[in-house]
């Protein structure tokens, strides 16, 4: 029996919306992941980009546990001598920007390359519970559901 190889032409994506509201940063970013790249799929190949259109709402919404709202730190660096910069979590979910937490998580559990930066394309983050995405009739998955460790319980 030969190793089933999946061709880009045979590729059929599904548009998915998740709402992020009340969720754990890290276990939200591991399912999202997972349906980017295709690896929910019986037809899963590892060179192809056969994972599925993500909407993620209420990004601003999310939850972490334990002490990492306050703690965890984000670096990035300017290009400049002693350019490197931080924020909290709090800082960024508290900012301009909330949606960023969710999409860094995710593009750090996605793999670096051509492949992967084209995989991040199909993710589609909101602040809110608008999105422009209705046309797409995208289905509702309740990630909360999965697992109960991925709804935290104040």
């Amino acid at each position: 029996m030969a190793t089933f190889s999946q061709k880009p032409a045979d590729v059929v994506k599904k548009w998915v919306l998740i709402d992020a509201e009340g969720l754990v940063v890290g276990r939200l970013a591991t399912v999202i992941a997972n349906h980017l790249r295709g690896k929910h799929k019986p037809t899963f190949t590892p060179h192809v980009d056969d994972g599925d259109n993500v909407i993620v709402i209420n990004a601003d919404k999310v939850v972490f546990t334990g002490k990492k709202f306050t703690d965890k730190v984000y670096y990035w660096h300017t290009g400049h001598p002693g350019g490197i910069k931080q924020r909290t979590a709090r800082q960024l979910l508290e900012g301009r920007f909330p949606e960023r937490v969710v999409e860094k998580a995710v593009e750090r559990m996605i793999p670096r390359g051509p492949l992967g930066r084209r995989q991040m394309k199909n993710l589609r983050v909101y602040a809110g519970t608008e999105h422009p995405h209705v046309a797409q009739q995208p289905v509702v998955l309740d990630v909360a559901k999965l697992n109960a460790k991925n709804k935290k319980v104040s």
